[in-house]
């Protein structure tokens, strides 16, 4: 991997440990569902909600529940955006250990950086607030820019404007696919959310984010 030059990082899973606020801000918005009528009162594991983090909203509800109207589909969508927003905001997030030195050293050291998430332009630009992630990204792209499109399909935009070769890191299938539609590198993220098998033709697997920097 001595020639990649553009670096395409995931976020959930990868850089930002969402799984306190996802998991608080499902069961309060789905509370809420069951109050409304629009869902059966059940309990979730942790497994049960953290499944859905790397999918985009859109694909996470066609899945969750499909038989809720798109109308409210969109409506608790946003409701569950705007829950974690505001966590975000009163500084109740957290980054992964060593994720920006991670990112500060892999800028410094020359290369193109990308983020590239299945959220919405909200989600992300709260999130780039909070952390100053525009300091280390050469540009930063959500697939909800895009009609929530699959990684794979945007990396096309990528490639017209971002030199090879290509390093995609992240923790969920929706991040090594990329590979399989284009010459790209793949580091999976064992720490994040998703399973062994989704990681298994990952070209290297990272402990800690900050392996890269042994890496790189």
């Amino acid at each position: 991997m001595e020639n990649i030059k553009t670096i395409i990082f995931d976020y959930d899973g990868t850089l930002y440990n969402s799984a306190k606020n996802y998991g608080d801000a499902f069961r309060h918005i789905y509370s809420q569902m069951v109050e409304a009528g629009d869902a059966p009162e059940r309990s979730f594991t942790e497994n049960e909600i953290t499944q859905w983090l790397g999918y985009s909203a859109q694909d996470m509800w066609e899945a969750f529940m499909p038989e809720l109207s798109k109308r409210k589909q969109f409506y608790y969508s946003k409701e569950i955006g705007r829950f974690i927003s505001d966590r975000v905001r009163r500084k109740e997030a957290e980054l992964y250990d060593g994720a920006l030195d991670t990112l500060k050293y892999l800028k410094n050291k020359g290369y193109h950086l990308l983020y590239l998430s299945n959220c919405g332009p909200d989600y992300m630009n709260t999130h780039a607030e909070c952390f100053g992630l525009r300091n280390y990204f050469n540009h930063m792209y959500c697939t909800g820019d895009y009609e929530f499109k699959p990684k794979y399909e945007i990396f096309n935009v990528i490639k017209e404007e971002y030199p090879a070769e290509y390093l995609m890191v992240g923790d969920r299938f929706h991040d090594m696919e990329v590979a399989r539609y284009h010459k790209v590198y793949t580091a999976g993220c064992a720490y994040g959310f998703g399973s062994e098998k989704e990681l298994e033709d990952a070209d290297v697997i990272l402990k800690n984010i900050s392996d890269l920097q042994k890496l790189l």
